[in-house]
């Protein structure tokens, strides 16, 4: 499967990516594939790998903020690997 997910603290400021980063070496460290850009953040596996690292990056932001909002959007695809690098590359394709 392949996770996308936004985590954001609230009650924080404006300038939140200090927050974010915390969620974003949650991530690394996983092993996952993954990528992160400026919306969200994509990691590629097995369904309990992938919740785990978004419930302990949800947690390692709400280790320091008063609120923490969860935006998630799932893609679950039994045999698939390498989604995050495919589905790119299909899109590129179809552009050249």
């Amino acid at each position: 499967m392949i996770v996308a997910f936004s985590v954001t603290p609230l009650g924080v400021g404006e300038e939140v990516g200090e927050y974010v980063a915390d969620a974003v070496r949650v991530v690394r460290a996983s092993g996952l594939p993954h990528r992160t850009d400026a919306m969200f953040t994509s990691i590629e596996g097995e369904w309990e790998e992938c919740m785990d690292v978004v419930r302990r990056a949800v947690a390692a932001v709400e280790a320091r903020a008063p609120r923490v909002s969860l935006v998630l959007k799932a893609d679950i695809r039994e045999g698939v690997t390498d989604g995050l690098a495919r589905k790119v590359e299909s899109v590129e394709r179809h552009l050249s």
